[in-house]
């Protein structure tokens, strides 16, 4: 391929995140395979090595690298009618892909791990059939590392993406979720905490209401500490006639420090005349009057903090379903927690 050109904070959809700043472009170039274990699996699944395939999906630039540059991949299936899980652990760093079919009807849930050294940027296919379910759990711990994950994901009539992410930085981590509802009844349900500690963490998002009667929310929430820098980018399309589309986002987040920055930007473009959307967004310190409260009742000061912290990010930790995995990111959270306090 042609020299390697990275995104910088000259392009509009990276401004808050400049990866040309954070890794060298000859770096990538020569980054590796990725490669992936799969850990404990549920439920009738097909698995195999995915061969190079063109995306199929709406991706973002460095989705389309790691297309051009990952030599392979995995696809996971989940046949029609058919209920599985599955862990998805990327064991080493480079250029991925990922493609994943859950069939007409099935339900599939994936507990993804991401890398802990090395510059990874994964590309990753989702194509949710009619009626199907798809549950999607990401928890990323704090590293020191250059990652981009890029999300396309389409969604069929009746069906449902629901996806958690936990992230606590890194150098700079950066998640695309691009997802397009594209029949009747079409839902996706977006959360995640990011709990930042001189770290940077960038999510972009863009749901596309490409038919009527589709709904989507979104709920993130971050904490930021030291010279931490929490992103989120959240944009919502209704396209022309998708009469009856149902769209909410939510970005909220706390400043403990004067040299951390929360970039908070969501977006509504609106195409149709009969739809229900709503945006919003808010940053600020922790509450005076809440401390005092806590303090004056023997709560030491930062005991006291760390409970209204963790009552700021509870409703976003609180969307995901399953309570082994909640506890789990609960138990990541309090420790990340712990340590701004």
């Amino acid at each position: 391929m042609n020299a390697i050109v990275l995104p910088h904070r000259k392009v509009e959809d990276w401004k808050y995140s400049d990866l040309r700043g954070a890794v060298d472009a000859e770096a990538v170039s020569r980054a590796p395979t990725a490669m992936w274990a799969i850990g404990t699996a549920q439920g009738k699944l097909d698995i195999s090595d995915l061969p190079r395939l063109v995306p199929f999906g709406a991706h973002g630039v460095m989705a389309d690298i790691a297309a051009s540059l990952a030599k392979a991949g995995r696809f996971i299936r989940i046949p029609k009618g058919e209920s599985a899980s599955i862990e998805l652990d990327l064991k080493d760093g480079g250029h991925g892909r990922v493609v994943i079919v859950v069939e007409e009807g099935a339900s599939l849930i994936i507990i993804e791990k991401g890398a802990s050294t090395g510059f990874t940027n994964i590309a990753t296919e989702i194509a949710v059939g009619k009626n199907a379910c798809l549950t999607h759990l990401r928890a990323v711990p704090l590293n020191d590392m250059v990652s981009v994950a890029d999300y396309a994901v389409m969604v069929a009539a009746g069906g449902t993406y629901r996806a958690h992410l936990a992230d606590l930085g890194g150098k700079l981590s950066r998640t695309e979720l691009h997802i397009a509802l594209e029949g009747e009844g079409a839902e996706a349900h977006l959360s995640g905490v990011f709990v930042l500690n001189g770290a940077h963490t960038d999510i972009t998002t863009h749901v596309t209401h490409a038919s009527g009667k589709t709904q989507s929310t979104q709920l993130f929430k971050y904490v930021a500490s030291g010279h931490a820098r929490g992103v989120y980018q959240g944009k919502v399309t209704v396209a022309k006639d998708a009469n009856g589309s149902d769209s909410r986002q939510t970005a909220k987040g706390l400043l403990l420090e004067d040299r951390a920055e929360i970039d908070l930007k969501p977006e509504l473009e609106i195409l149709a005349d009969d739809v229900k959307c709503a945006h919003g967004a808010a940053i600020g310190d922790l509450d005076a009057e809440s401390l005092f409260y806590l303090r004056s009742r023997g709560i030491p000061e930062n005991e006291a903090r760390a409970l209204l912290m963790r009552a700021f990010l509870g409703d976003a930790v609180d969307q995901i379903e399953d309570e082994t995995q909640r506890e789990a990111v609960w138990k990541m959270v309090d420790a990340a927690l712990a340590g701004l306090t």
